[in-house]
């Protein structure tokens, strides 16, 4: 079939994806290598197509006639979304993705190259032709445009073949494959879309579950995305297959995908709906009584998993306050420990199996023996940057023992309303100051250097020196510097005791956090007055959510320049503060600043990770655990433009300190 008939199809929606298919992936190298192979006339591959009588409910998009059979794209539906997308100018229908992978694509007559828009290099240049336009416009209009410009004729008529041959691609004849018969199960074709698929990105297990689900219920999926949504309005971000881990732990006590074979549709729905209550009951109850209020400090987050089976189980029994203690106390050693950074799967299976047999009790029992001790020592914050397990815990203590504000005296509770209950990390002493001093990055940004304050606070504070804010702040408000576990021996209030500071400021945190362990752990009183209970959504304020929001003001610049790179290049989100751990041990071995786990474009490419301030040990796990890695900004610039081949402005995203160093 040619290609401009294909894509008549689609329009007339004849070709649509049965819903078990992902949402489109690809990103902008693999659409400029397709139309690169096009106009070349090299072979792209066929379409695998299922041609059948669908259920309305199994497919995504309208049909064209419930009596009318369809062609449900097995394999190819990133071919097909990158042809229509570029060709027509817009998305299909059944479109699920970023339309940016596929906007702006250019081809120059001269080199006869496609690349994608780059204002530095094709502004008020006619010879970078739109592939766009050509496909939506008279061949002659383009012609025209481009001959303005040429003097010799013969160049000109060289030309105007070459956009003849681009334009011709839609006269290309690619071979369908079809897969016929009303009788095959979806267990069945999403077998064949495997077995065909197999070069590309396979289906996964929680895919499959959702498969046979969606099959039968179209909702589903959309009931999952309706939950992740509403969270994500909040300031909580999760993934889809988290969430149909929780469900699945709700209906069968199982962390395996698998064990929802035997589970009905029914029965999915319902434990749907008693996994998002229990969620929003446990979101209620962290933030309530630790003051957790967005997606950074929620940390490990598979240990909701877990507590989402119990609270379907328990139901009303976990109002109590030693019950909410209880499991705020696990859960608190869960993130300070790294419990789920290893094996995920076994390691929540065996908290399931130990909930079921001997409750929280249990559980906690299970976390002290593996670990071995709970007791929170001062080298435990010693680590550094706001990617350290131990950050969630300076910030639970700041709202949980209402910290007060160094500078207006506000308890930084977590019942502040409106702008000044946003907390932004300050670093008590001033990174200016102390890389002056000739301190290193690791120390400047040491844990035991945050503090958190109102935004208008951070701000006015700046640069000041402690030796004179911390006096000034202690005659404004008596007792805020204590309340901040800020060292009260001016001696150490100098930058040249620097060290010395942050060793008593350690002693002071580890204090802090055995005692609000050991008042979870005894549930003698609750932290907060009044006890949290199920909501249809989180309380926490309702606001537009996005990838850099990950971040929110705490980040380094650096990290912050290149999240927002990321955000306009559209492509993967990044981890920020990425642990990479020991599979075994679950010991931190790297925590890098920004990392891809699954590759830039995800199970396409290696993982990739930034990793500022570098140091030998970091670069060998990562070299051994098959990471591609950046030293710098401006390294990770010339990749993204050798993977993505677009042009960057790097000196946008490169500070000037970075800029002379590479320059030398």
């Amino acid at each position: 079939m040619k290609i401009s008939a294909i894509l008549n199809n689609i329009e007339l929606k004849q070709f649509a994806l049965p819903e078990f298919q992902r949402g489109y992936v690809w990103g902008r190298e693999n659409v400029r290598n397709l139309f690169d192979s096009l106009y070349r006339r090299y072979p792209v591959g066929e379409f695998l197509v299922w041609t059948t009588q669908p259920d309305s409910k199994t497919v995504r998009g309208e049909s064209a006639s419930s009596n009318t059979a369809v062609k449900l794209l097995l394999d190819g539906q990133q071919r097909a979304t990158s042809l229509y997308g570029v060709m027509r100018g817009k998305p299909p229908e059944f479109f699920q993705g970023n339309e940016m992978a596929f906007t702006d694509l250019y081809f120059d007559v001269r080199s006869e190259t496609f690349e994608f828009y780059g204002p530095v290099k094709m502004r008020d240049d006619p010879l970078w032709v739109s592939v766009t336009d050509l496909f939506q416009s008279e061949l002659e209009d383009v012609v025209t445009k481009v001959a303005n410009h040429i003097q010799d004729l013969n160049v000109m008529l060289e030309y105007q073949t070459r956009l003849m041959k681009l334009l011709g691609i839609g006269d290309i004849e690619l071979h369908i494959e079809e897969v016929t018969g009303d009788r095959l199960s979806i267990d069945e074709v999403v077998e064949i879309f495997n077995r065909v698929n197999s070069g590309g990105t396979k289906l996964s297990s929680a895919d499959l579950a959702l498969a046979r689900l969606c099959a039968h219920s179209p909702q589903a999926r959309n009931e999952l995305r309706s939950l992740l949504a509403g969270w994500q309005q909040s300031g909580f971000l999760f993934k889809q297959e988290w969430l149909l881990r929780c469900a699945t732990a709700v209906a069968t006590n199982q962390a395996s995908f698998s064990s929802l074979r035997d589970i009905s549709v029914s029965e999915f729905s319902v434990a749907l709906g008693k996994a998002g209550d229990s969620i929003n009951f446990i979101l209620n109850l962290l933030k309530s009584q630790l003051g957790i209020d967005h997606h950074r400090v929620l940390a490990s987050s598979y240990a909701l998993v877990v507590l989402a089976r119990l609270i379907s189980e328990k139901g009303g029994s976990i109002n109590e306050v030693y019950a909410q203690q209880r499991i705020l106390f696990w859960y608190v050693n869960c993130f300070l420990w790294g419990r789920y950074s290893g094996s995920v799967e076994s390691t929540i299976q065996r908290d399931l199996d130990t909930l079921g047999h001997d409750g929280t009790d249990g559980l906690i029992k299970e976390i002290a023996q593996w670990r071995g001790s709970l007791d929170v020592r001062p080298d435990d914050f010693s680590s550094w940057s706001v990617g350290a397990r131990f950050y969630p815990l300076l910030y639970i203590l700041t709202r949980v023992t209402e910290a007060l504000d160094l500078q207006n005296g506000l308890r930084l509770s977590h019942g502040m309303f409106g702008y000044q209950s946003k907390l932004h990390v300050h670093h008590i002493f001033p990174k200016k100051r102390l890389y002056d001093y000739g301190y290193s990055r690791p120390q400047v940004n040491a844990l035991a250097n945050f503090c958190l304050l109102t935004a208008e606070s951070n701000w006015n504070i700046g640069a000041g020196d402690p030796a004179e804010y911390f006096a000034t702040a202690e005659e404004r408000n008596p007792g805020v510097l204590k309340s901040q576990w800020i060292p009260e021996d001016e001696a150490l209030w100098s930058i040249g005791r620097y060290p010395d500071f942050l060793t008593a400021r350690r002693d002071l945190l580890a204090t802090a956090a055995n005692d609000l362990l050991n008042t979870l752990k005894t549930g003698r009183r609750s932290l907060h007055d009044g006890a949290s209970t199920i909501a249809s959504r989180p309380s926490a304020p309702v606001e537009t959510f996005s990838k850099l929001q990950a971040l929110d003001e705490e980040d380094d610049p650096d990290i912050v320049a290149v999240l927002s790179l990321v955000d306009k290049l559209n492509i993967a989100t990044p981890e920020p503060h990425y642990e990479i751990c020991d599979e075994e041990t679950g010991e931190v071995l790297v925590v890098a600043d920004i990392a891809w786990p699954q590759g830039i474009q995800p199970n396409r490419t290696e993982p990739a990770a930034l990793l500022l301030g570098p140091d030998s040990e970091s670069e060998a796990h990562l070299g051994e655990r098959g990471y591609r890695f950046f030293t710098s900004k401006r390294k990770l610039v010339w990749y993204l433009e050798e993977l993505l081949g677009v042009d960057i402005d790097g000196d946008q995203i490169i500070g000037e300190a970075e800029a002379d160093t590479e320059g030398s």
